[in-house]
């Protein structure tokens, strides 16, 4: 899943695909060099950040949508918490709903189920603007387990059959609760849903390696993707597509061989 931030502020790549030729141009890119799906956002979900209203966020995803649909390779995913959206882009050509809050908004439910669209269910504990302000957890990989399957069950009694779970690599979690995810994450295959994750550029994988900026975390995030796989995760949600795929196809070569 590759993807495209069409927002001035997220944490990585903020500000540089926020022209709508410049997301179509790096939407064409990230398929090019083989993503499976784009996922598109138009709110930045980084730690301290604040909502923007509807009209903003559909300001900026729908041109977007609407030039991708009319002729893109692969599905689009919408990454939005707000249901007026999800529908928008979904009445364009999206295909998937990537919802950071895990589809706990009744009405996002809804719209997606209305659409027969596939959903990413997200663990995030607290919003953006706080959710790293000393997040605790007794297990974390028992707690966000928890909370994936009572979602996961809420979206099918909703009517929604194509179902993804994301454990939330950097949503309301330490450097150490991260690595915990990753190190147990066949615990969370064992729901019977196909995992995501996204550990791409995260400043988890800086403060290891005291690589502060984001655009010097690959080899961190292609280590992070490799183990994902090996341990059983479906998709993996990355800026750096190419080396990302790459490293993955070294991955299934073990696996397979």
């Amino acid at each position: 899943m590759g993807i495209l931030n069409v927002t001035p502020d997220s944490f990585s790549d903020g500000g540089s695909y926020f022209e709508p030729e410049k997301a179509l141009a790096r939407a064409r890119t990230l398929i090019d060099d083989g993503a499976d799906i784009v996922d598109i956002g138009g709110e930045s979900s980084r730690p301290g950040s604040q909502p923007v209203p509807v009209d903003e966020e559909l300001r900026r995803v729908v041109p977007v949508v609407q030039a991708l649909a009319a002729d893109a390779r692969v599905p689009l995913s919408i990454d939005t918490t707000k249901p007026e959206v999800a529908d928008a882009c979904l009445r364009l050509g999206a295909r998937i709903v990537n919802d950071i809050t895990g589809l706990r908004n009744p009405e996002m439910l809804a719209v997606a189920a209305r659409h027969n669209a596939a959903a990413v269910i997200m663990h995030m504990r607290g919003m953006p603007r706080n959710m790293q302000l000393d997040p605790v957890y007794d297990d974390v990989v028992a707690e966000v387990r928890e909370f994936l399957a009572e979602r996961a069950t809420a979206a099918r009694e909703a009517g929604i059959a194509d179902l993804a779970i994301d454990p939330g690599i950097g949503f309301g979690k330490t450097a150490a609760h991260n690595f915990e995810l990753l190190r147990r994450l066949e615990e969370f295959t064992s729901l019977g849903l196909p995992v995501l994750v996204g550990p791409s550029r995260k400043s988890f994988l800086g403060a290891l390696q005291g690589q502060e900026a984001t655009s010097r975390r690959l080899e961190g995030t292609l280590a992070a993707v490799v183990i994902a796989a090996m341990k059983g995760a479906c998709v993996v949600r990355v800026h750096d597509v190419l080396p990302c795929r790459r490293a993955l196809q070294l991955a299934d070569a073990m696996r397979s061989g």
